[in-house]
């Protein structure tokens, strides 16, 4: 047992979770040991701010879960595939949201060019990228504007990262009920807002993809 009180509480928090859930559903530990059965896969960023099971009300086992800075779908990073291709090919979700929100903390990195080296700069490339493409465009309306305009299309742009990947690709192959969908959470008033129509076959991806051009 830990004597840093800041550890010990994380111990107690959870002793009176446990406390709450079985007062409540007796059987919810015996039920949910036996196997997961989630929806949805929410691809979304570590900000400690944006908790998915608790924002949309899910108890534990109705949501898969995938976090990292900025809500980067990488296709070279095998970690986040793993989790795709688990979500999609075995536990056979039929959702997958991909979760932006504003105030993103990666995104405004990726735009001032505050890392230039490390692995968090590696990782922010992607959204450099599209920043240096939109930038003039997106700066006539102010830098903050700017911010949350990117945040909105760095989920477009992941999204379709996604509905590239070859887990996601099958499942529309053999015509899978399989919806991507693009999410961005307000920090300012706790909502969740659907950025974007939902991709739901290889054709609607082809067409999102021609509409993408148009920030």
């Amino acid at each position: 047992m830990s004597e840093d009180p800041e550890i010990e509480a994380l111990f107690e928090n959870n002793r009176r979770w446990v406390a709450e859930v079985i007062r409540e559903d007796p059987e919810f530990f015996v039920r949910t040991a036996s196997q997961q059965a989630p929806k949805y896969l929410w691809i979304g960023c570590s900000d400690s701010r944006v908790t998915p099971n608790q924002i949309t009300g899910l108890p534990p086992g109705q949501l898969f879960v995938h976090r990292n800075v900025a809500n980067v779908i990488n296709r070279t990073d095998s970690n986040c595939m793993s989790v795709i291709e688990f979500a999609v090919r075995v536990l056979e979700v039929r959702h997958v949201i991909v979760c932006g929100h504003y105030g993103c903390a990666g995104v405004h990195a990726a735009m001032t060019d505050h890392l230039t080296e490390g692995p968090l700069a590696g990782w922010l490339d992607g959204i450099r990228n599209l920043w240096d493409h939109n930038k003039a465009n997106l700066l006539k309306g102010g830098m903050q504007m700017a911010e949350a305009r990117m945040v909105e299309l760095n989920v477009r742009k992941q999204m379709l990262s996604l509905c590239q990947t070859t887990a996601v690709e099958q499942a529309w192959q053999q015509r899978k009920y399989l919806h991507v969908h693009g999410w961005i959470y307000g920090l300012n008033d706790g909502l969740l807002r659907s950025l974007y129509a939902d991709i739901g076959s290889i054709s609607e991806r082809i067409r999102a993809e021609s509409e993408s051009t148009n920030p």
